[in-house]
């Protein structure tokens, strides 16, 4: 079994859309105007429609609802994508801090209020464990 996405259902795909775009400086790719996919490396991030969950299961998924989920992309510099990202960001939940694990993370919000982390492995024990 392989994990390919995430989805996130939301009541505005094309603002969400232009968010995620923004943050991992990859394109989105369209399949409707309620379906879009931005695949960052060996995953995806799905942003569909609340128009799209009764296809799925009538009341399955409510937008800017997650309280539990993180949304984490991996970057070679986090502080770098800081300073990128301060004038777009409206909700920076931490700046650049090196957790105990060894990752340097950034969490932020999206505009529906979803948690995003954008982290660099900085220790050893860090590093090699995202090592390919």
């Amino acid at each position: 079994m392989n994990l390919v996405s995430i989805r996130i259902i939301t009541a505005d795909v094309a603002r969400l859309v232009e968010f995620y775009e923004r943050v991992t400086g990859v394109p989105a790719t369209w399949s409707t105007p309620d379906f879009a996919e931005v695949r960052a490396g060996s995953a995806t991030l799905a942003i569909g429609s609340t128009r799209t969950v009764a296809l799925l299961a009538p009341d399955a998924a409510r937008p800017a609802d997650n309280r539990s989920v993180i949304v984490e992309f991996l970057v070679g510099d986090v502080d770098a994508v800081h300073r990128d990202l301060t004038a777009f960001v409206a909700d920076f939940v931490t700046e650049p801090t090196t957790m105990p694990w060894g990752n340097r993370s950034l969490l932020l919000r999206d505009p529906d209020g979803n948690l995003v982390n954008v982290f660099t492995p900085v220790t050893p024990a860090a590093v090699a464990r995202f090592a390919r």
